[in-house]
């Protein structure tokens, strides 16, 4: 006797179905949860910010754009409400004021940046009602943000035990460092950063359609290449002002670190639309065998 015998898939016992519904029902209440939080918190004005004449972290409303990158950090970057975080040049607590909304009780955050005024600003205003958010002073030399620091960016070394965190942040800092000093911090940030965990990072990279200087570019942006490369100066005045990198310089140094990258999107600034101004980077600590 012969014929054709039909397997059936069988059904996933019910157990197991109710799981994946009551895993996908958290999602949908932790995703309509960010969104109201994020509703609530542009329109609230008591979130702590420092006098405009003490903010030294880039033009911009500094409330607005704290909210912005939290939300590039949860959809973007996958990151979680208990996660422990590195803020990387953290600056006056622009991103760390709407992170003490969104971060949970297991969470932690810790912040360095070489600019003693920033901290303190964020020590006497964030600390005192988060306790868990620290900030500390890195003396870290650099010509434009503090030129007499005895710690040289290339042979940095983060004061923090190794897999200390599971999410780093390092927004608008390779865009003022040479290329060297951004090999060295992947580094140690790969070092501190837990198997697993995330970076997020945004650059400005030198693609095709930045070289080509499409219209509607920022005037600001007029990269010049710096000797050989991999750097390009927005001024050769002040090298450091705005930094530029070529294309797949990032992704080198990312993996020679350890790290793979999850996601790369383009922003603005090279003209055309996009949902960020400067280039973002997020890529995951290599997991250790089992």
């Amino acid at each position: 006797m012969s014929g054709v015998v039909t397997l059936r898939r069988r059904a996933p016992p019910a157990a197991a179905e109710a799981a994946r519904a009551e895993v996908g029902a958290r999602r949908d209440a932790d995703a309509r949860h960010f969104a109201w939080l994020m509703r609530h918190l542009a329109r609230d004005r008591f979130l702590p910010a420092p006098p405009e004449d003490g903010v030294f972290v880039g033009d911009g409303d500094y409330r607005a754009i704290g909210l912005e990158f939290l939300g590039h950090f949860v959809t973007l970057g996958g990151l979680a409400r208990n996660a422990r975080v590195l803020d990387v040049g953290c600056g006056i607590g622009r991103m760390a004021v709407p992170l003490t909304q969104y971060l949970g009780d297991r969470a932690t955050y810790d912040g360095f940046d070489p600019v003693a005024g920033g901290i303190g600003w964020c020590n006497e205003t964030i600390t005192p009602a988060y306790p868990r958010f620290s900030f500390h002073v890195l003396d870290v030399a650099h010509p434009l943000y503090n030129p007499g620091g005895a710690i040289a960016g290339d042979s940095l070394e983060l004061p923090f035990a190794a897999a200390s965190f599971d999410f780093v942040a390092m927004v608008s800092i390779a865009t003022h460092l040479p290329p060297a000093e951004v090999a060295r911090y992947l580094i140690e940030i790969a070092r501190v950063t837990a198997p697993g965990g995330r970076l997020f990072l945004t650059a400005f990279v030198m693609d095709p359609t930045a070289l080509a200087g499409a219209e509607g570019r920022d005037p600001r942006c007029g990269f010049l290449r710096a000797g050989d490369g991999p750097a390009w100066h927005a001024d050769p005045a002040a090298p450091l002002g705005a930094v530029a990198f070529d294309d797949g310089f990032l992704e080198a140094r990312l993996a020679a670190a350890g790290f793979a990258l999850v996601d790369r999107r383009l922003g603005r600034w090279r003209g055309g639309a996009a949902g960020h101004y400067q280039d973002i980077f997020v890529a995951e600590k290599g997991r250790a065998p089992a």
